[in-house]
């Protein structure tokens, strides 16, 4: 592809990575007023550590208290909780429970109470054991305390950062996938090398997510830190399940992860997972028998009334941890270029918090145009379970995925709009097609005859 850039303006900010942070932080410098390129290696958004995670916005009542990540995450809920009607973005007010199961997580919850009301989460507050089994009764009689966080909510894990970088779209800012970034060199602008072809701006944000300290090497000649992938593995329930519980379930967490965790998902089903296994490989999202059906046991164990359900799906995603507790954003100011890196597992309650937090230390830095007051809200992905639906409406199409009510009308959206994706793991995370108990069994011959010549099958399932 030639080399158009040089011929124009630099963009003011050119974010590296595509995930719910790079999004994120895509409408928060269009907003400010720059002119924003996001460049993202993969063919889709979102196709990183960002596709699998359990889509809970948390509050932030455990993390360190006075940590860079306590602070981004009170500050994404609180943003998250003001932007989401004018995106339609869905919520729903489960709260959270965090149970002790034997007598060493008793003892700890004392700590975890004083803890969230230190990170300014009030409302926590200690329930006994007869408490806790009146408002959630299916729970195994064999807990022994707890506590409350009823302003956990379970949020969706993709329209979220869909609609912050539908957002910065329509606001002017420009996306470019299969762009992933080789090489640059700064000289007063930054030149950075793609895989098409040459890309100038003033200004560079690497939220690369699990190739946060690569591309920090390959720009800066240096790592401050190293990505150590940490696999969590997810058992989803059939919807049926989500009758069980209305909470979020969490446990006593441990210095390395929450646990497993029993929750419904946005889309109606129960999920129990992660799990938290080290690895070297930063692409392996791959599920094993044994782990999953240790998944399974534990949340039959909490959850008794699940060994009734069948499970309808699994999957795994990595997480970008690091050797350090906390996040690593860094501010190489005289180089113009800004290190977002080690976002674990919270990068979808924080990204918001976090995009805010950059733009507080980018202050003082001009961009070719003025902060926009009143930006465009695009049409919102309506993919939970517990709102409005595209096929309660009329004149959809028909439906094409019966396990998951999507119609016709949303595929052909979501092919026609400013993000068309291109692939079917795309276009899944856009509808819900394909996702439902027959996995696709049913569905996909429609769905071919109507995506003919707009996904590529290359590239469609290589992430399962």
């Amino acid at each position: 592809m030639p080399d158009t850039s040089d011929a124009n303006e630099p963009f003011d900010v050119a974010i590296i990575g595509a995930g719910v942070v790079g999004c994120a932080m895509a409408r928060r410098f269009t907003i400010d007023g720059a002119r924003v390129v996001v460049l993202e290696k993969a063919a889709e958004v979102l196709d990183g550590a960002s596709k699998a995670n359990s889509a809970i916005l948390h509050t932030g009542f455990d993390a360190p208290p006075g940590s860079l990540e306590q602070k981004c995450i009170a500050d994404g809920y609180a943003e998250y909780l003001e932007i989401r009607e004018s995106l339609g973005l869905p919520l729903l007010k489960c709260g959270a429970m965090v149970l002790a199961w034997d007598d060493e997580q008793v003892v700890q919850l004392d700590g975890l109470v004083a803890k969230a009301h230190k990170n300014g989460v009030m409302d926590v507050a200690l329930r006994s054991r007869a408490e806790i089994l009146t408002q959630e009764p299916q729970l195994s009689s064999a807990v022994m305390g707890g506590f409350v966080v009823p302003s956990e909510y379970v949020i969706d894990p993709w329209a979220s950062a869909h609609a912050y970088i539908l957002q910065a779209l329509a606001n002017g800012a420009e996306l470019r996938r299969n762009c992933e970034v080789l090489s640059g060199v700064f000289d007063r602008v930054w030149r950075l090398e793609t895989a098409q072809g040459a890309v100038r701006a003033k200004q560079v944000i690497n939220c690369a997510g699990l190739y946060g300290d690569v591309i920090d090497e390959r720009l800066l000649g240096r790592r401050d830190f190293s990505i150590m992938p940490r696999k969590g593995q997810f058992v989803v329930f059939d919807k049926p399940a989500s009758e069980l519980v209305e909470a979020v379930i969490l446990p006593v967490p441990t210095k390395t992860t929450k646990g497993v965790v029993i929750f419904r998902t946005i889309f109606g089903n129960i999920a129990v997972g992660p799990t938290a296994e080290e690895q070297e490989s930063r692409t392996d999202a791959s599920t094993d028998a044994e782990a999953l059906k240790a998944l399974r046991d534990k949340g039959i164990e909490m959850l008794p009334a699940l060994a009734d359900y069948e499970v309808t799906t699994v999957y795994a995603g990595l997480r970008p941890a690091t050797e350090f507790q906390d996040y690593q954003i860094t501010n190489h100011a005289e180089q113009g270029y800004i290190t977002v890196g080690g976002i674990r597992s919270t990068g979808l309650s924080a990204a918001l918090g976090i995009a805010r937090h950059v733009s507080r230390l980018n202050a003082g830095v001009e961009f070719s145009g003025a902060p926009i007051a009143t930006p465009i809200c695009p049409a919102p992905d309506r993919l939970s379970n517990y709102h409005p639906r595209d096929w309660e409406s009329p004149d959809h199409g028909g439906i094409i995925c019966h396990c998951e009510l999507v119609t016709k009308r949303e595929i052909l959206a979501a092919l026609d709009g400013p993000m068309a994706p291109t692939t079917l793991q795309g276009l899944k995370r856009r509808t819900r097609v394909c996702m439902g108990r027959c996995q696709g069994f049913y569905c996909t011959g429609p769905l071919a005859t109507l995506t003919e010549g707009r996904l590529d099958p290359a590239l469609g399932e290589r992430d399962g």
